[in-house]
């Protein structure tokens, strides 16, 4: 792989890395304050995909590393996902269920551009990015089925 490469994929692996781990972080807040009727299920779910968020982020920083890259720390890394701060009520299950969603579609994005930066140039990074994307399509349609849950129930 050429530098030119490197200047492609590199980023976008940070980005993941850091998309994974933010995900780590809100997830982790939103599981222990929501609240409520239908929360149980949302919060379980968010337990769940905690670790294998955490997975992915080990995984991606591992490749950065075998690329030459070190992964960032906490201050190197950005941070936006506005969607999922913990809403001001404990009981705004929506609030969670719409945040998760754009965390997960942004994800699924990210992942996408990645694949394609490293088509014929990289086929081990784009190994790791398409199964991961696998396991983010699956988190997004767990979260759209919760979506249409509460648009039923209400």
């Amino acid at each position: 792989m050429n530098d030119n490469n490197h200047a492609t994929i590199i980023p976008l692996l940070t980005k993941a890395y850091a998309t994974e781990l933010e995900t780590v972080q809100n997830y982790l807040a939103n599981s222990v304050w929501l609240d409520g009727l239908h929360a149980h299920v949302v919060t379980e779910a968010l337990t769940e995909d905690i670790t294998e968020e955490l997975s992915h982020a080990l995984r991606l920083a591992r490749r950065l590393k075998q690329l030459g890259a070190c992964p960032p720390g906490s201050l190197d890394l950005a941070r936006d996902q506005t969607a999922l701060q913990p809403a001001f009520k404990s009981t705004d299950i929506r609030h969670v269920v719409e945040g998760a969603l754009a965390a997960e579609r942004d994800a699924i994005a990210t992942y996408q551009a990645l694949i394609e930066a490293c088509e014929g140039v990289d086929p081990v990074t784009q190994d790791l990015a398409v199964t991961i994307l696998a396991d983010e399509e699956e988190h997004r349609t767990l979260f759209e089925g919760f979506l249409k849950n509460l648009d039923i129930n209400n």
